[in-house]
């Protein structure tokens, strides 16, 4: 199917036949799309922290160059890498930030984030299938499947984003267990499809997933090494996989290893063959709800009996802080959010840094009040949700 008859076959119609606007699905798919999540993460935290650009700031920027991206992306009429995994890129972003605006600004609690995506994913599923009879990307031809592929993958890293972050930080996983765990739940379902599971239904759930890898790899590289990291930042974390995904691009751009072949719509499933992959749709979606459900509940339960509010004593506590011994004592009285001992001290520490006026290690040491905060942020939540909240903003 040339260009001219795509013109000429109802020239501006909705759903109008293309050429196919998305990847096959190739070893370089699934690198390019963990290394698009982990700059979703990184680039995210460098433009709100680094540039001081701010949540708002930088939803708006990354915004905007979506639009524009989006654009581009409607306007050509076949798969175009650059443009294709320039949006990914940004929509990652994006995601991420739909979901940090509602947890920081809005206060919404990741459970309540996940539930939300989980819904909107699953009702842009269902009226995909009404509408087209077919959630496969090997068949996106028109406008309005098109249409539907996108709002499709802003709703999976977003979803990505809220339950990797809830169980990395609402349950105290940490990001390395959830990076784990995702990789596990990836392999299972690798494995499941080589043994029959459906490959659709397959493709979606560990597209959803490759969101929380990707963040948990990003954490780990630019994480300090004391909290086990590698220490590479923000910033030249997401440089180092920016650069990958270019190269890994124009590579793709130069081979077209990764180009669906055929131009015409391929035959819809067998009526039997459809009825299958809906048992297992359904089977394999009640399977992870009560997985997700009872770790869940039993990681609650733990934390639960873990935390309970203690009244804090006058400790005097003993810190070396550029290069000199310093002591303060933690005031005697009644913490709503129990020991909090720690962080009184990397308070006291900062500021016998900033008084020295060795402003670099006072940063470096603040640093560690956020980490240990995040850190902590499952069990002191349990203790007092709102004197959380509102010492957290």
């Amino acid at each position: 199917m040339n260009n001219d008859s795509n013109d000429s076959e109802a020239n501006g119609s909705f759903g109008r036949i293309l050429l196919n606007k998305v990847p096959e699905i190739t070893l370089f798919f699934w690198i390019i799309k963990v290394f698009c999540t982990t700059v979703g993460e990184t680039a995210a935290d460098f433009l709100n922290v680094n540039l001081n650009f701010g949540l708002t700031g930088t939803s708006i920027v990354t915004g905007f160059l979506l639009t524009i991206a989006l654009f581009f992306q409607f306007r050509v009429k076949r798969y175009v890498p650059g443009i294709y995994w320039f949006t990914v890129v940004l929509i990652s972003v994006f995601g991420t930030l739909v979901t940090d605006n509602l947890t920081d600004k809005l206060g919404v609690p990741l459970e309540a984030s996940t539930l939300f995506f989980s819904v909107a994913l699953g009702l842009t599923f269902l009226f995909w299938y009404i509408k087209e009879k077919t959630l496969s990307i090997h068949s996106i031809f028109t406008r309005k499947r098109e249409i539907f592929y996108w709002l499709t993958i802003l709703f999976t890293f977003a979803l990505g984003t809220a339950s990797g972050d809830l169980m990395a930080e609402g349950l105290g996983l940490g990001y390395s267990l959830t990076g784990i765990i995702v990789a596990v739940t990836i392999a299972s379902i690798a494995l499941a499809w080589r043994l029959g599971l459906d490959a659709i239904l397959g493709f979606w759930i560990i597209y959803i997933l490759t969101r929380p890898l990707g963040a948990s790899l990003g954490d780990f590289l630019s994480q300090p090494v004391k909290h086990g990291g590698l220490g590479l930042g923000a910033t030249v974390t997401s440089v180092i996989f920016l650069v990958a995904i270019l190269v890994t691009v124009v590579y793709l751009s130069l081979t077209k290893k990764d180009v669906i072949s055929g131009t015409t719509v391929q035959k819809e499933e067998t009526n039997t063959r459809q009825y299958s992959a809906l048992k297992q749709t359904i089977a394999t979606v009640c399977l992870l709800i009560i997985i997700s459900g009872v770790g869940y509940h039993w990681r609650s339960t733990t934390l639960g009996a873990e935390t309970s509010p203690q009244e804090t004593t006058a400790t005097p506590t003993t810190s070396k802080v550029g290069g000199a011994v310093q002591k303060s004592v933690t005031g005697q009285s009644s913490s709503p959010l129990g020991d909090v001992t720690i962080f009184r001290t990397i308070t006291q520490d900062t500021l016998n840094l900033v008084n020295q006026n060795k402003i670099s290690d006072a940063t470096t040491r603040i640093a560690d009040y956020e980490y240990e905060w995040d850190k902590a942020r499952s069990k002191l939540e349990k203790i007092n949700k709102a004197k959380w909240t509102e010492i957290d903003n």
